[in-house]
């Protein structure tokens, strides 16, 4: 069936310069008709926002290299908080500011469910984006057929990564994470298991099957990785020995092997490192792969981060180590960053280190986007799901994005909105978490302080606590929590997909979360 227009509704729209230059009168060619154009700034941001968008045709679909950039738990909420923070650090009243990867021409959707959680975890997210097919919660590397701790149905339910499939075509591929390497998104990479807690080895408990561990240092699909960056040493390491950082930490394995030597010594040219001054040094230029795991357990939060020579990398320090080092691959490269701390400090309760730390991922993004072009590197940058952090209250422009709620309409500052106790609240609010303010067995009732341990929640008559006087933008504060829970869970909504390069534009609209791995499997190989 075909439609007829009225002639009014077509309008040509020219639209030239930057968001302070003029915009020219709308005409419409047929009727002569004029739209008086408005002195405004907002008008003419939108003006030419909406010329950017038509000149923005399908180009070419084909990648010469993809980087796909995950921010573990970065949901909306955390993206704008982040936003928000990030200009009032520079002194701006922060809402209009915009984060590297909100600067990217393509925005979708992504629906994160997995096949038998309507809330997700990592694990079934992090497959479905780097093997392109939706699972259970909790498993890696394979389809939904798989039974959850059964060795035996791996095999039959193992599915390919992307990872993988880069190796089989001989492109270079890395994967650089702030969490453990065996946390289940970087194993999502290279590891298939019924279970993501088998990190290492845990005696006759998983036999036949490998643990993630194993399977990163025994990977015999192409060359394997280039470079590997992140946390975890005691996954690597035997429980008969110490962490050589600290002698407190015991490693993990019963199988009295020590995988960081056997990965040494199975590849030649290998190096490994595990402190800032060795990463520098290590050079881009190599004959052999990069390992590097800079704490025993998950790196540390941006906010704690040791940077001095016995310290550790950034994340986009690891980010611009690892592209220097991969584009000089003559067949492209494959590159897994993740931002994995952004959910911890959530599941904490602590959204100080949670923007922090996605301030951190929208460094690394931007170094990549320095590193690489447009015309042949397709990077993506999205969630893995979110988190039940959220902007409440109604705030005035500007307000501290970690303060207390003043009102467009307060008189002074100070004079903040109260609830119907009469007491101030945060914008920043949990639905569930630590942050309750009962008392537990770990801290007093009222305001909860990082890091709150806790094992239980103690019955008592606490009312909410007066912030008048307490600092909510401290970084160990932690957000009030709505229900009570040793740690605030992920959210079931959508998640944000930014998108430049080669096929980006085929990541606009709401998407099922798998469909990622499939743009990216069509940008590097035309399938």
């Amino acid at each position: 069936m075909k439609f007829a227009f009225p002639a009014a509704l077509i309008l040509a729209v020219t639209v030239t310069g930057c968001a302070s230059t003029a915009v020219p009168e709308v005409v419409d060619d047929t009727n002569n008709v004029t739209i008086a154009d408005l002195d405004n700034a907002w008008y003419q941001a939108a003006q030419n926002d909406l010329h950017d968008a038509r000149a923005r045709m399908p180009g070419k679909t084909r990648a010469r290299n993809v980087i796909l950039f995950i921010g573990d738990g970065m949901s909306l909420a955390t993206v704008t908080a982040a936003r928000i923070l990030e200009g009032q650090l520079r002194g701006e009243s922060g809402e209009e500011n915009l984060l590297s990867f909100e600067r990217f021409p393509v925005t979708g959707l992504a629906k994160t469910y997995n096949t038998n959680s309507q809330v997700p975890d990592s694990a079934g997210t992090a497959t479905a984006m780097l093997s392109g097919v939706k699972t259970q919660i909790s498993v890696l590397g394979v389809d939904e057929n798989v039974r959850f701790r059964d060795c035996s149905s791996v095999a039959d339910s193992s599915v390919p990564t992307l990872l993988e499939h880069a190796e089989r075509h001989g492109l270079a591929t890395g994967i650089v994470t702030t969490t453990r390497i065996t946390h289940a998104t970087p194993a999502s990479a290279y590891a298939h298991v019924a279970s993501r807690s088998w990190e290492a080895d845990v005696g006759e408990q998983i036999q036949p099957c490998t643990d993630i561990a194993t399977q990163l240092v025994e990977f015999d699909i192409g060359d394997g990785p280039e470079v590997i960056l992140g946390g975890g040493r005691l996954a690597f390491f035997p429980e008969t020995e110490a962490d050589f950082e600290d002698n407190t930490a015991i490693g993990w394995r019963k199988d009295g092997r020590n995988l960081i030597r056997e990965w040494l010594q199975r590849n030649n040219g290998a190096e490994f490192v595990w402190n800032l001054e060795q990463f520098e040094k290590a050079a881009i230029s190599r004959t052999g792969p990069l390992l590097g795991l800079f704490e025993p357990y998950d790196m540390q939060y941006e906010a704690d981060r040791d940077r001095g020579p016995q310290g550790e990398p950034s994340l986009a320090q690891m980010v611009e180590k690892a592209v220097r080092v991969l584009r000089q691959s003559d067949e492209g490269f494959f590159l897994l960053v993740e931002g994995g701390r952004i959910d911890h400090a959530h599941h904490q309760g602590n959204a100080y280190r949670a923007l922090h730390d996605t301030l951190a991922l929208a460094d690394a993004v931007e170094i990549a986007r320095e590193l690489t072009s447009s015309d042949d590197t397709l990077i993506v940058v999205t969630a893995d799901h979110g988190h039940v952090m959220e902007i409440a209250g109604y705030p005035r422009r500007g307000n501290p994005i970690l303060g207390k709620v003043v009102s467009p309409l307060a008189e002074h500052e100070d004079q903040y909105s109260t609830d119907a106790l009469g007491l101030p609240y945060t914008t920043l609010v949990y639905g569930n978490g630590p942050g309750h303010i009962a008392a537990s067995d770990s801290q007093l009732a009222g305001v909860k302080s990082y890091p709150h341990q806790l094992e239980k929640y103690i019955e008592s008559p606490a009312t909410r606590p007066d912030l008048s006087d307490v600092d909510t933008g401290a970084a160990g504060y932690i957000q009030e929590a709505a229900v009570p829970m040793r740690s605030e869970t992920h959210s079931g909504t959508d998640v944000p997909v930014y998108a430049d390069g080669p096929g980006a534009w085929l990541l606009t609209g709401v998407r099922e979360q798998h469909y990622l791995f499939h743009v990216m499997l069509h940008a590097l190989f035309g399938t």
